[in-house]
C-alpha cells in the first residue's frame, strides 16, 4: 500500500508507482502544479498530464484545491504501487545530500570543464540499459562483463572518478544511504542547472543493481541511428517523441570524438560522398578539425555556438544543418521527421522555456524507467564499482 501525502505549501509532495505523480516547487504560495507522469507499466496509452490550479486566498478555495489534489494523487495510486520514489526521500536519513554532490561537482568543474555533460551522458546510458539502477558504473568481475567496457560507452564514457567521489562523501555524511543510481539522477539535475540549464524536483529512492549488462548497452541509441531506429529505442521505453527530441538537446553541450563524424564528412551511407544534410561551410570546418584518417579521437565542441552552455542552440544549429551527429539532424531533416519530431525541433528552437520544460519532464520521465525499489532485488552500494559483499 502506498499513502500519499500533501503538504501546503507544496515544496516536495510525492507518491510514485507504475505511474507517477509528484508536485513540484513553487514560487507562489497557494498555486498547485500537479504533474501526472504516464504510466511506465500499466497499459494505459496516457501522455503526460499537466494540471496546475492557482488557488485563492481564501481558506476555502485553498481547501477545495487540496481536496481535488488529493483525488488525483488517489486516483493514480489507485494503479497498485510496486516503487515510492519521492524528491524528499532524503530529507531524514541524509538532509544535506544534494548539497553534499553539489560540492564535489562544482569543484571537479574546476579542472574539467567537460564534467557536467559527461555526467548526464552517464545517467543516460544507465537508464537506457535495465533502468536507472547504477549498472553502468560496476567493473568487470569474472562472468560479468561492465557496460563501460560495451562500444557505447568504451572510451568515451567518462565521469566514473567524479560519481567515487561523490559516493566517498556521501558515506562519510550518512553511511550507507544513498545509492549510486540517485547520484547519478541528482548530478544530472545538478550539472544541468550548473550550466544554464533547468532545474527540477529530482525523484529518489532507487536501489543499486546487482548486474551489469554489456550486451544489453550494445543497443543503446547511436549516433548513426536514423529516426525510425531512435523512435523504435525510445518507444521501448515507453519515451515518446517530445522525450527523444528534449533528451536529445543534451547535446548542448559536452565534446565529442571526430570518429563519429568522419562517415558524414567522407562516406555517408557508403556514398564516398559527404552528408548532404550537413551545411557546406560547417562541414570545411569539421573536415579541418577532422581529417580523412586524422585521430579519431579528437574532440569537437557538439554546439560550436555555446559549447559549455546548457541552452537552445543545439535546436537551432539543427535547424540550419549544423547537428553535429547524424543521429542529430534526423529530428529535423529525416522525411519521417515531417509531423513528428521536426514540429517540435521547431518549437524548441524557438522557445528555450518550451525547451527547459519538457527537458526537466522528459528527465523525469527517463529517470523513472524501471528503477529498483525492492531490497530483494537491489541494495545501496558503498562503493558504486562493485555490489556490496565482493
Amino acid at each position: 500500500m502506498l499513502t500519499c501525502e500533501l503538504t501546503t505549501p507544496i515544496i516536495g509532495w510525492c507518491c510514485s508507482s507504475s505511474t507517477e505523480l509528484s508536485a513540484y516547487k513553487s514560487g507562489k504560495r497557494g498555486r498547485f502544479t500537479v504533474l501526472v507522469s504516464r504510466s511506465l507499466d500499466v497499459q494505459d496509452d496516457v501522455d503526460t498530464v499537466l494540471l496546475e490550479m492557482a488557488a485563492s486566498s481564501s481558506s476555502r478555495s485553498a481547501a477545495a484545491a487540496g481536496v481535488l489534489l488529493l483525488l488525483v494523487a488517489a486516483a493514480v495510486c489507485l494503479h497498485g504501487a510496486t516503487a515510492q520514489l519521492c524528491e524528499d526521500y532524503y530529507d531524514d536519513t541524509c538532509p544535506d545530500a544534494y548539497d553534499i554532490v553539489k560540492q564535489v561537482l562544482m569543484d571537479a568543474h574546476q579542472s574539467d570543464t567537460r564534467i557536467f555533460a559527461s555526467l548526464i551522458r552517464l545517467h543516460f546510458h544507465d537508464c537506457f540499459v535495465q533502468g536507472c539502477d547504477g549498472s553502468l558504473l560496476l567493473d568487470t568481475v569474472p562472468g560479468m562483463q561492465s557496460e563501460k567496457e560495451s562500444p557505447p560507452n568504451n572510451g568515451s564514457a567518462r565521469g566514473f572518478p567524479v560519481v567515487d567521489a561523490v559516493k566517498a562523501a556521501l558515506e562519510d555524511a550518512c553511511p550507507g544511504v544513498v545509492s549510486c543510481a540517485d547520484i547519478l539522477a541528482i548530478a544530472a539535475e545538478i550539472s544541468v542547472e550548473l550550466s544554464g540549464g533547468p532545474s527540477w524536483g529530482v525523484l529518489l529512492g532507487r536501489l543499486d543493481g546487482q548486474t551489469s549488462d554489456f550486451n544489453g548497452s550494445l543497443d543503446l541509441p547511436a549516433p548513426t541511428d536514423n529516426l525510425t531506429v531512435l523512435q523504435q529505442k525510445f518507444s521501448n521505453l515507453s519515451l515518446n517523441d517530445v522525450d527523444l527530441v528534449a533528451l536529445s538537446g543534451g547535446h548542448t553541450f559536452g565534446r565529442v570524438q571526430c570518429q563519429f563524424v568522419t562517415d558524414r564528412l567522407y562516406n555517408f551511407s557508403g556514398t564516398n560522398m559527404p552528408d548532404p544534410t550537413l551545411d557546406s561551410s560547417y562541414r570545411a570546418f569539421l573536415s579541418q578539425r577532422c581529417p580523412r584518417n586524422g585521430d579519431g579521437r579528437v574532440l569537437n565542441d557538439l554546439d560550436p555556438t555555446t559549447p559549455d552552455t546548457f541552452d537552445k542552440n543545439y535546436y537551432t544549429n539543427i535547424e540550419v544543418n549544423r547537428g553535429f551527429l547524424s543521429s542529430d539532424q534526423e529530428l529535423k531533416s529525416s522525411p519521417q521527421a515531417q509531423g513528428t519530431t521536426a514540429p517540435i525541433v521547431d518549437q524548441f528552437a524557438g522557445s528555450q522555456d518550451a525547451f527547459f520544460a519538457s527537458f526537466a519532464q522528459s528527465m523525469i520521465n527517463m529517470g523513472n524507467i524501471r528503477p529498483v525499489t525492492d531490497p530483494s532485488q537491489g541494495e545501496v552500494r558503498t562503493n558504486c564499482r562493485r555490489v556490496n559483499g565482493s
